[in-house]
């Protein structure tokens, strides 16, 4: 039995994005950045700058028995875009549209598109949180766009 969804949830929803054609040049990534991110646009999973937390998870028994549970957990997610001159705007718009193709893809998982299920990994998921951060560097304007994914399972 597992403890928990969290894990295949995370692994579901990087494939899903890394499968989007919409972010096929954008590098979507597991986890906190390791490299230089100033000179591309990025979704990290399971990351966000702004605190620890790459999920948190609260979890219920489902029915009396204790055989099985329900799962509400949050996964933290990143945008981060670099636009190399001072245009606000632009940056700012970028980091929206890049949220927007996520939001899309977590909508249009499983066998019914109309049922957000992360592929089956859930029983639904959707986005519930963002936060704009903007930053004028010596590189130029970044943005970045901290999401929260909730999500509920039966475990």
């Amino acid at each position: 039995m597992a403890t928990s969804a969290v894990p295949g949830a995370i692994a579901a929803l990087l494939a899903i994005l890394r499968a989007a054609p919409s972010l096929a040049n954008i590098e979507v990534i597991d986890g906190p950045p390791v490299g230089d991110m100033s000179d591309q646009d990025l979704v990290a999973i399971g990351w966000s700058p702004d605190g620890d937390q790459a999920a948190e998870i609260v979890q219920d028994f489902a029915y009396a028995g204790a055989r099985s549970r329900d799962e509400d957990f949050t996964i933290a997610g990143w945008i981060d875009t670099w636009s190399g001159d001072s245009d606000v705007g632009a940056c700012r718009l970028r980091a929206f549209e890049l949220l927007a193709v996520v939001e899309d893809a977590i909508r249009a998982t499983g066998p019914n598109p109309d049922a957000p299920t992360l592929g089956g990994a859930v029983q639904w998921a959707h986005l519930t949180r963002g936060v704009l951060h903007q930053s004028n560097t010596d590189q130029g304007v970044r943005a970045g766009l901290a999401f929260t994914v909730t999500c509920r399972a039966r475990i």
